[in-house]
């Protein structure tokens, strides 16, 4: 694993998201042809922007979510979805960002979110 100040922040704010056990699930689960992923995530996306002064964490998870839809990453959403939680957003805030969705991404788009966050936000609230 590489070794700069961006990767140390971005690891440690991976965490700070997504919980300590995920990320190592997903390091330890690294092969050699994925690693390289795994490293350009943390690095750059975890330390470089994630970590930026401009708007707080919970901020970047709505953003998130709205993108992640618009994408149709479902795993990436409940991932997300699990995030979005851990920085402080209600379960109602999250439906709103994917009634938004539904008029500027597609309903379709929008439907398999909801079933998703659903799906995620009871499994979270029934684990804690």
């Amino acid at each position: 694993m590489t070794g700069s100040e961006n990767y140390d922040r971005g690891l440690d704010m991976r965490k700070q998201v997504l919980g300590a056990e995920h990320v190592q699930r997903s390091l330890d689960a690294a092969t050699d042809f994925g690693r390289d992923i795994q490293e350009l995530v943390t690095e750059y996306c975890w330390g470089a922007v994630w970590t930026r002064p401009g708007i707080d964490v919970k901020t970047r998870s709505a953003i998130n979510l709205a993108m992640l839809t618009a994408l149709n990453r479902g795993h990436e959403l409940s991932v997300h979805v699990r995030g979005a939680l851990t920085n402080g957003m209600t379960a109602d805030e999250i439906k709103e960002i994917l009634l938004q969705t539904a008029i500027y991404c597609g309903v379709p788009a929008a439907l398999e979110s909801f079933r998703i966050a659903e799906a995620t936000i009871r499994e979270v609230t029934a684990s804690a």
